[in-house]
């Protein structure tokens, strides 16, 4: 074929193919340009999933009619004149290609009024590069864009749209996107004329939150607010015990941008890692500003992309931001226990009397060792010491930061959590404790067959996994000590030869000083060969090879890698959950009190390092609740 000039609606019918992909991209486009344009107000309404009509309407600044067809031509826009706009951009939308490209594969219509107008303008087209006449419409101020037939002159593009339930999700997620970062802009969408979702404007960001994803979100969450370097991080985490079996409810912001990139999500994931259970996705709503001019927002061709110039700081900073969140989390902040199914949460229950007269009550069913699977009764609260001079002489040793070894009863038998208890008490902020001294997780109550630990706190029944709590507490005593002893490099009794990639030998060689941080000593041998020498002494007897080329194939992507360092995490989990209490040891009661004022000073002693939840409570309404109190 000859070289000739494309026709100028097979041009906006390519670049459709970049820009539309399905009806949730239509949405998506005309959704920023509303925002662009200074709307408060976004109403859209789909019919079949947004297949036969996507119709959205905005009270923006609207389009003058002279620029109406202008709007409708490719790369026409009033958001960027040079580059210097492009490189600082401020805006959702820059490259002038939605609209030509929406109108290049459906009927649209464009009805827009500018404030101080008589009446708006109404300019319409069939699929083609040519558009009627603009004809007078009564039109409040703003715009509304109506699509029709989505693909309908481009049938191989029509069969790759799915059903229309399908579609209509796609389409409130982009909706619902949008809204959790613009909580000053009220939205509502309307299907198949039914109203299925209504956000009002909300000045409160955490109001939209909460109306985007619920009570339970807000209530165990933890805020973020973070800004170092030029950076600001906001928003709000998810507790890691809401946890979801898909990424479907994270919703990541660059400048008001809602995004998708490798370098947030492994800072996500690395802040996470720890107490996460295995496949298991965290919820979280995050902003993230920064100077526009250190972002590439041009990346992709429907803007879900962007690229950083300074990834690295990016990542680092994203990381140790959330990991400094989530790990300042403690027994007694909102939300940081593990919901019980079915009971809810709740606020603690005024109770009559002080705390001193309610330890005096008697139990019944509670006898010592081997009594119903208990350990021991139940434990006088420290204000009651004066009433038991024994105990009080005890509880004042105790609380002087006495070893669980110096608080056992003579001739009492040592236990695993007294060979490893954590001293944390010497290097932790004090305890926190109500107006009444009680600590956030209670004085134990006893043992349930060997394994859990119950308390009574001021909120009301504790439930403690000792195995879970005490891997935990182990596992972060052990990464501070590894942490500061730094990794060992231990020399290969032979040195093994790796087979890679050109690219990847240079890779080792340019980050020769990373790699040796981690223990890896590698040298090359020839343009596809590289020498292992030593690696770390923690990871002996693992497949190190793999590791080195999982490493590079990490740098090769990202620019970095936390494959050696999950790598040694994992050694020292697995050393910290041999090392734990176990099911069957049978604890005193100052051993299990122990227990859980360690937890209290413990990061991130929600969880163990596998992810499961190491306690539970039981407030005074859930109790209610489960015995038909107050009904």
């Amino acid at each position: 074929m000859a070289i000739a000039k494309l026709s100028e609606q097979l041009i906006n019918q390519i670049a459709a193919g970049e820009v539309i992909e399905r009806p949730a991209s239509v949405v998506k486009e005309l959704l920023e340009n509303a925002l662009d344009a200074g709307a408060t107000r976004v109403d859209v309404r789909l019919e079949q999933g947004g297949i036969r009509l996507i119709q959205i309407s905005d009270n923006g600044g609207g389009i003058f009619r002279d620029e109406m067809p202008l709007a409708l031509s490719r790369h026409a826009t009033s958001k960027i004149a040079c580059m210097d706009d492009l490189e600082a951009l401020h805006t959702l939308g820059f490259r002038g290609e939605a609209l030509p490209s929406i109108a290049s594969v459906s009927r649209l219509s464009l009805t827009s009024m500018v404030e101080g107008e008589r009446n708006g303008w109404r300019l319409t087209g069939d699929g083609s590069d040519i558009f009627r006449e603009a004809a007078p419409a009564a039109h409040p101020v703003g715009t509304t864009v109506e699509v029709r037939d989505l693909f309908f002159n481009v049938p191989a593009r029509r069969k790759f749209v799915r059903t229309e339930r399908t579609e209509y999700n796609h389409c409130e997620n982009v909706i619902r996107t949008q809204a959790a970062c613009c909580p000053e802009v009220a939205f509502s969408l309307r299907h198949n004329d039914r109203v299925t979702l209504d956000l009002p404007a909300a000045g409160d960001p955490g109001e939209r939150v909460r109306a985007l994803l619920g009570d339970a979100f807000m209530e165990h969450a933890t805020p973020v607010d973070e800004q170092r370097a030029g950076l600001t991080l906001s928003g709000w985490l998810g507790s890691p015990t809401q946890s979801r079996a898909q990424p479907d409810q994270q919703f990541f912001f660059v400048n008001g941008r809602a995004i998708r990139d490798r370098v947030l999500a492994a800072a996500v994931r690395k802040a996470y890692q720890d107490v996460l259970y295995h496949g298991r996705h965290p919820m979280f709503v995050l902003e993230l500003e920064l100077d526009p001019t250190q972002v590439d927002v041009n990346a992709h061709p429907t803007k879900q992309e962007v690229r950083f110039r300074e990834s690295r700081m990016v990542h680092d900073f994203i990381f140790h931001a959330l990991h400094k969140a989530l790990a300042a989390l403690r027994p007694g902040d909102a939300g940081h226990a593990a919901a019980v199914p079915g009971m809810g949460a709740s606020a603690p229950r005024e109770r009559g009397g002080a705390w001193p007269e309610q330890q005096d009550r008697p139990l019944s069913g509670l006898g010592g060792p081997g009594a119903g699977g208990y350990a021991s009764a139940r434990e006088p609260h420290p204000a009651s010491a004066s009433r038991d001079p024994a105990f009080g002489a005890a509880w004042a040793e105790f609380r002087g930061g006495a070893s669980v070894a110096e608080a056992r009863p003579a001739g009492y038998a040592a236990t695993a959590y007294e060979a490893t208890a954590v001293t944390a008490a010497s290097t932790a902020p004090e305890t926190p404790a109500d107006a009444d001294g009680m600590p956030p997780l209670g004085f134990a109550l006893g043992q349930v067959a060997e394994t859990f630990i119950l308390a009574e706190s001021a909120q009301g029944l504790i439930v403690v996994d000792m195995h879970a709590a005490h891997e935990r507490i182990t596992y972060e005593r052990l990464k501070r000590e590894w942490e500061g002893a730094r990794v060992t490099s231990q020399p290969m009794l032979v040195p093994e030869t790796l087979e890679v990639t050109p690219a990847e030998a240079e890779l080792a060689e340019e980050h020769a000083g990373l790699l040796g941080e981690f223990g890896f000593e590698l040298d090359r041998a020839g343009p596809e060969t590289l020498t292992l020498r030593a690696a770390p002494a923690l990871l002996r007897g693992q497949d190190v090879a793999q590791l080195v080329r999982d490493v590079l194939a990490d740098l090769a992507s990202v620019g970095y890698s936390h494959r050696a360092e999950g790598a040694m995490n994992a050694v020292l989990g697995t050393i910290a959950c041999h090392g734990s209490v176990r099911s069957g040891r049978r604890l005193t009661l100052p051993e299990m009190n122990q227990l859980l004022r360690d937890m209290e000073a413990t990061e991130r002693s929600g969880q163990c390092n596998h992810g499961r939840p190491t306690w539970v409570e039981l407030d005074h309404q859930a109790l209610d609740r489960l015995f038909l109190r107050g009904r």
